[in-house]
């Protein structure tokens, strides 16, 4: 079965829902696997900072901020444990210390020092870093002070406190208790339900997953010596009120404009749609004749989802329409063909 950039676009249009099927036939989802990224913590590292933190408590039976602080500045992989133990995120953790100690600690900056820790896991804190010192010394002290008290009472029936958990329920003493004896299986299974598994790590990831397919695309025009503009995240260029991926030959003079867009939800598939509809709306602004060709370069199961994104996105690109699988023939099926140099 032909694609639908290898037919003249009046058979797609005439044919479109056998394109369609072609285009899902292609698309390959990689959900299975994420990349680890330059702050990935391999267990062996994470279970030395339990194990640190565990003697440090006494089995997590005295978790002060005087027993806690001085080993999470010493192996501040600790740090990234007992954050574990309270289940936040790095900002939920530093608006609660905010509140709870007095000291200022942004969103950004606890995300900073948890990403720094996650890079250099077993080095000190500096002692000439006393900003970090302070904002570490404030959420040691507030995650000692939650779970000192645990869910505790005073929430209605129809919520959920974030410590009500079989390691937190009952503050230091559920804790020490999944120290010592650990928690049923079906107990880790209701918690990933909660929870998410992976879910801290494909957030932290997500633009190198993203990186896959806008790497297939510099490759091929790589390859073929097309002279192509790579637009930053937020960049702004004239003419556009949101920049397109790439731009060939330059962002001056667009004659053809690619959108690699990656997604693993329908609903996320549908705004990416909606914005090379957008793309396509715009070459043709102020005239009949298209001021540039519109590509889209495309992977993910998102767009598997729904037959009606994918007649949108076909006739949106007049059939130039790529996936991974396919992506070898980008540039001799579009307008690139005529700025290779090759």
């Amino acid at each position: 079965m032909p694609f639908p950039y290898e037919v003249d676009f009046s058979e797609v249009e005439a044919d479109l829902d056998t394109y369609v099927d072609a285009v899902f036939g292609a698309l390959e989802s990689g959900f299975l696997v994420m990349p680890k990224g330059d702050g990935f913590v391999e267990f062996p590292v994470f279970d030395a900072g339990y194990e640190a933190l565990k003697r440090a408590t006494g089995g997590f039976r005295e978790a002060s901020a005087d027993r806690v602080l001085p080993v999470v500045i010493e192996r501040p992989i600790c740090l990234i444990v007992l954050r574990c133990v309270l289940g936040f995120t790095p900002s939920e953790w530093a608006y609660h210390a905010t509140v709870s100690t007095g000291v200022r600690v942004s969103q950004s900056a606890a995300r900073t020092i948890d990403r720094a820790i996650r890079l250099a896991p077993e080095n000190p804190v500096s002692a000439r870093a006393t900003v970090s010192r302070r904002r570490i010394q404030a959420l040691v002290a507030s995650a000692c002070q939650l779970l000192a008290s645990g869910a505790g009472g005073g929430v209605g029936q129809d919520l959920i406190h974030r410590l009500d958990k079989a390691d937190t329920k009952e503050g230091l003493a559920s804790v020490s208790l999944a120290a010592q004896l650990g928690v049923p299986y079906s107990v880790l299974l209701y918690e990933r339900l909660l929870g998410r598994p992976f879910a801290s790590h494909r957030d932290s990831v997500s633009e190198l997953v993203g990186d896959v397919l806008e790497n297939a695309v510099e490759e091929e025009i790589a390859k073929h010596r097309v002279s192509a503009t790579k637009t930053k995240r937020a960049e702004r260029v004239p003419g556009f009120d949101q920049a397109p991926d790439f731009m060939v030959p330059n962002e001056y003079n667009p004659r053809v404009v690619i959108e690699a867009k990656l997604t693993e939800d329908d609903g996320t598939a549908r705004d990416k749609v909606t914005r090379i509809q957008h793309l396509a709306e715009l070459s043709v602004s102020g005239g009949a004749v298209p001021r540039f060709e519109v590509v889209a370069c495309i992977a993910g199961r998102g767009f598997a989802e729904r037959k009606e994104d994918m007649r949108k996105l076909i006739l949106a690109t007049r059939g130039k329409l790529f996936t991974l699988r396919n992506m070898g023939d980008l540039v001799e099926h579009t307008g690139l063909k005529s700025f290779r140099s090759v």
